[in-house]
C-alpha cells in the first residue's frame, strides 16, 4: 500500500472544489478501505494545568494575553489525574488526553508528567499529552514512559498562522513534531478552522500535514469556539459571517481523510454547536474519533448523554481498543 506524502496544493484545492456529494463519496470510499465505518473512537480530554500560558494564540482563553476570566492553576496532583482517567475509562473512553497550558514544560515538571503517563497507561488507556514545545530530551523521556501520542497542532496554513499567533512560529511547531517523531511517539497534529481564514488557508493547512514525511497518526479538526476576551473571539463577535459553515467544515474533514487515509480524524472543539446532521456528514466524510464529556480544557463539549443518543440514532458504536493501534502500525509500515 502506497501512502502519498507528495500532495500538491493544486490537488488538495481540487478536492475542496468537487461537488459536495462527490467529495463525500470519495472520502467515504477511502475511509472504508482502512477503517470500520460504523465505529468511532471515544477520547477524553483533561486540563492538567490550566491558564497562565505566555503564548498569544488569538483563539485561546488560557493565554495571559486574553481577558477571558480563566485563572491560572498549578499542575494537578498525580492521583487526581489518575482518578479522572479511571472515570473516563469507566465511561467508555479508549484514549485519555491531557493538556497543560505551557509554552514548554520545565525539566522540573517532567518527573510528575512521566508518573502520570505510566499510571494512565497501566489502566489500559491510550495516552496523549499536549504540553507545548518539546526538546528532544523531553520527547525521549515521554517515549520511555510509554506515551502513545503527543499532540501539537499546526493550527492553520503557514500563511495564516502568524495572524493568529506571534509568540511561536510554524517552524517551532514543526520542530516539536519532528522531535516527537524521532523519539518514537505517535504524532497527533491538526488545527482550527473558522478563524476568519480563507479556503486557500484550509488547503494550506491540510497540505502541510499531508506532506509531512509521515502523516500524523491522529488529526484533530477543531471549529473555533469564539471566547469573549480573546482576540479572535472578539473579532468574530463583530463579524459573525466569518464563522465557517457546516458544509465547508465537512469539506475540510473529507480532504483530511482522502489525503491522510490511515490517520484517525477527530472532531474536536466546536462540536457542541454542530447539528446532529452536520456531525453525521463529518462521520460519513471519514471522521472516526471524538472527544466525549461536557468539557474540553476550558471549552464546552456535547456531553456523554448527547453523544450516546447521537450514536444510537446513527447506528454507530464505540471503537474497540485495537483498531487505532492497528492503523498506526499500518501507517508506520507504509511510511
Amino acid at each position: 500500500m502506497t501512502i502519498r506524502t507528495d500532495w500538491t496544493r493544486e490537488e488538495i484545492a481540487a478536492l475542496f472544489d468537487l461537488p459536495f456529494t462527490e467529495l463525500l463519496f470519495r472520502a467515504a470510499s477511502v475511509h472504508r478501505e482502512h477503517h470500520r465505518p460504523d465505529e468511532i473512537q471515544l477520547c477524553t480530554l483533561l486540563s492538567i494545568k490550566t491558564g497562565g500560558c505566555p503564548e498569544d494564540c488569538g483563539y485561546c482563553s488560557q493565554s495571559v494575553h486574553a481577558d477571558s476570566g480563566v485563572e491560572a492553576t498549578k499542575l494537578m496532583d498525580v492521583r487526581a489525574v489518575l482518578q479522572s482517567a479511571a472515570q473516563a475509562k469507566d465511561n467508555g473512553s479508549q484514549r485519555f488526553c491531557m493538556g497543560a497550558a505551557w509554552r514548554n514544560p520545565k525539566d522540573r515538571d517532567m518527573p510528575a508528567i512521566v508518573e502520570i503517563v505510566k499510571g494512565v497507561r497501566a489502566m489500559g488507556l491510550e495516552t496523549c499529552m499536549t504540553l507545548g514545545m518539546l526538546s528532544p530530551k523531553q520527547a525521549d523521556l515521554l517515549a520511555e514512559a510509554g506515551l502513545d501520542y503527543y499532540n501539537h497542532n499546526i493550527d492553520s496554513s503557514p500563511e495564516y498562522y502568524e495572524r493568529a499567533i506571534t509568540t511561536r512560529t510554524m517552524a517551532d511547531r514543526l520542530e516539536t513534531l519532528q522531535n516527537v517523531r524521532t523519539s518514537g511517539i505517535n504524532v497527533c497534529s491538526g488545527g482550527i478552522v473558522g478563524m476568519g481564514e480563507t479556503r486557500e488557508d484550509r488547503v494550506g493547512f491540510i497540505h502541510t500535514l499531508a506532506t509531512l514525511p509521515q502523516h500524523p497518526e491522529s488529526v484533530p479538526v477543531n471549529a473555533l469556539v469564539p471566547v469573549k476576551g480573546t482576540v479572535l473571539g472578539d473579532m468574530l463577535a463583530d463579524t459573525p459571517l466569518a464563522k465557517i459553515d457546516d458544509i465547508e467544515f465537512v469539506r475540510t474533514v473529507a480532504a483530511a481523510r482522502i489525503t491522510m487515509p490511515l490517520s484517525m480524524v477527530r472532531l474536536s472543539a466546536g462540536r457542541e454547536s454542530m447539528s446532529d446532521a452536520a456531525q453525521a456528514l463529518c462521520f460519513m466524510a471519514g471522521a472516526n474519533s471524538i472527544f466525549t464529556g461536557d468539557k474540553l480544557l476550558t471549552a464546552p463539549n456535547a456531553g456523554d448523554d448527547s453523544d450516546a443518543a447521537l450514536f444510537a440514532r446513527l447506528g454507530l458504536a464505540p471503537m474497540s481498543g485495537e483498531e487505532p493501534m492497528q492503523a498506526q502500525r499500518e501507517l508506520t509500515s507504509a511510511g
